[in-house]
């Protein structure tokens, strides 16, 4: 076990088994020295500020990074070569009156930095929206920088 999985084992997170792709695309393309992981959305349903609590929403991205690692992880064979996270993007399925994205997407960052250190920090963007695919309440993709 590497030094990102036991970090993980001892935050008391694990890695599910990966999903596929739902559609014709790749679930991360490696180019140079940087790995694009494809969206993911959460298993969480429903619209943030409404349906869905703010503290349920963090959560929710916070598992979609788990999920994003674990394709990774399928992908690259070990976290341990992940350098840097540069970029995450995270959109918020948020009702007309929810203004807090970043707060949502800060479970993702969050756990980022937790995981990779100084190196877990990076560029974002957090964004409302008024639907994601299958009615999740939270997308995220995240650009990774690899040996």
């Amino acid at each position: 076990m590497g030094i990102v999985e036991t970090k993980l084992k001892e935050l008391g997170l694990f890695l599910s088994d990966p999903k596929p792709p739902v559609g014709n695309y790749l679930g991360s393309k490696k180019i140079g020295q940087l790995l694009f992981a494809s969206g993911r959305v959460s298993d969480c349903i429903g619209e943030v500020g409404s349906e869905v609590s703010l503290e349920t929403a963090k959560e929710a991205a916070q598992n979609t990074v788990l999920a994003i690692l674990a394709i990774v992880k399928q992908d690259i064979k070990d976290l341990d070569l992940i350098t840097g996270i540069i970029k995450l993007t995270g959109f918020v399925r948020s009702s007309n009156n929810f203004i807090e994205q970043p707060k949502v997407i800060d479970g993702a960052s969050d756990l980022l930095i937790k995981l990779f250190n100084e190196n877990g920090r990076h560029a974002r963007t957090a964004t409302g929206v008024a639907q994601l695919p299958f009615g999740a309440s939270v997308q995220l993709d995240i650009i990774f920088e690899i040996k």
